[in-house]
């Protein structure tokens, strides 16, 4: 497409500055300072009421296919969107932790739910109210997520669900999951199963248990389900129909979104750059060219991200787009402990036996990073999909 930013967008992006420089004070410009990969995840309270103020202003939503007297967003167009993205990160303003509500099941329920559906949900999500998270992947069934062994079982009207999923983002922090399960035990792979959407309050039929990770984070958690309770008409796009949503929403991973996180690699490029210029690490020249290779190829993803802005059956563009953005973020994580040199080995308080261990943002990220080519569909996932769904080679074996 054709991107640029008009004057209309340039209204916009003073509005969202002027509301940004308003509300972004106090205990949320605190919030704002504590960086890192999986740092969004701290001070669960205060980025609640961050999410409620967000939704308050009508900034939730913008992308969403309708009007604002609907369910009180804003609505948005492309450049728009991307300027407010720009803003956010501009002014430093708290990780999200109700982008998998707004950004992947709204749009979803848009598409696929019904009237009902997206009268109940739209409004608590576009508000900051209601926090989503997503039930997908399950031991044994990560990146094959056709494999999946979770069933919902007919319980008159509704359904009772029983099984496990793993890796699930933000699942303690969680109102509401929508569960891909198996709703006739008689099909196979991606026939039979079912979208549903499951409130998570349900002591002794719902288990959140959180894994701890090596960056001393525990924003993933396994869910376990002993006939927890799904409505009836809490199935989206009916019985049967769960892996034509999966996927659609699985296509939504793209566009804008991956605008906005390229906005916050940008950040953390910039910090390991300024790091490696104050402690000299530039004059190495292998390094240096590592530093240079970073940019150049953060402007690749973007102009890819621009290229794919709103279009349409283009199955292998968030594939391509994951693989892009995956390795990059690695590669950046160990080269922000390569410019360190053998000081990355130290943390910034006193790692002894009766300190916690505390990690700053740089080594956080370097943790963190060793999974950005595993989780969301492993690296030889998306390459599968791309020779199969792209370039027409034959199926492997499952």
């Amino acid at each position: 497409m054709d991107f640029g930013f008009g004057s209309a967008d340039e209204e916009f992006r003073q509005e969202a500055r002027d509301w940004l420089a308003r509300h972004l004070v106090g205990g949320y410009a605190e919030l704002a300072g504590r960086g890192g990969p999986g740092s969004e995840h701290e001070g669960a309270a205060e980025r609640r009421a961050w999410e409620r103020e967000l939704g308050a202003g009508g900034w939730i939503g913008l992308g969403w296919d309708r009007a604002e007297e609907a369910y009180g967003n804003r609505t948005a167009t492309l450049t728009q969107q991307v300027v407010w993205a720009e803003e956010y990160a501009r002014a430093g303003a708290p990780g999200r932790v109700g982008h998998i509500g707004e950004n992947l099941l709204a749009p979803t329920l848009i598409a696929h739910g019904d009237e009902a559906q997206q009268k109940r949900f739209l409004p608590g999500i576009a508000r900051g109210e209601e926090l989503w998270c997503q039930g997908y992947s399950e031991p044994g069934a990560g990146s094959d997520l056709a494999g999946l062994r979770t069933v919902a079982v007919r319980d008159g009207d509704d359904y009772r669900i029983s099984g496990q999923k793993v890796w699930t983002s933000s699942a303690r922090a969680a109102d509401w999951c929508f569960v891909l399960a198996r709703t006739d035990p008689g099909e196979r792979r991606h026939r039979g199963l079912s979208f549903l959407l499951v409130p998570m309050d349900q002591p002794g039929r719902i288990e959140v248990r959180p894994i701890r990770q090596m960056s001393g984070t525990s924003e993933f958690h396994e869910v376990f389900f002993d006939g927890a309770v799904a409505r009836g008409g809490h199935v989206v796009g009916g019985e049967g129909a769960g892996w034509r949503v999966a996927m659609g929403l699985l296509a939504r991973e793209r566009g804008v979104s991956t605008l906005v996180q390229q906005i916050g690699f940008a950040g953390e490029l910039a910090t390991v750059v300024g790091e490696a210029v104050a402690g000299g690490a530039v004059a190495d020249p292998v390094l240096r060219e590592q530093l240079i290779r970073q940019w150049a190829e953060l402007r690749v993803m973007r102009w890819n991200a621009l290229r794919t802005l709103g279009a349409e059956a283009d199955d292998g563009a968030p594939s391509v787009a994951k693989l892009l953005w995956g390795g990059w973020h690695q590669r950046l994580g160990e080269l922000a402990m390569r410019v360190r040199g053998a000081a990355a080995g130290l943390g910034p308080g006193d790692w002894s036996v009766r300190a916690p261990y505390e990690l700053d943002a740089a080594q956080r990220m370097f943790l963190f990073t060793r999974a950005d080519t595993i989780y969301g569909g492993s690296d030889e996932i998306q390459r599968n999909i791309i020779a199969e769904r792209v370039l027409g080679l034959p199926r492997g074996e499952r």
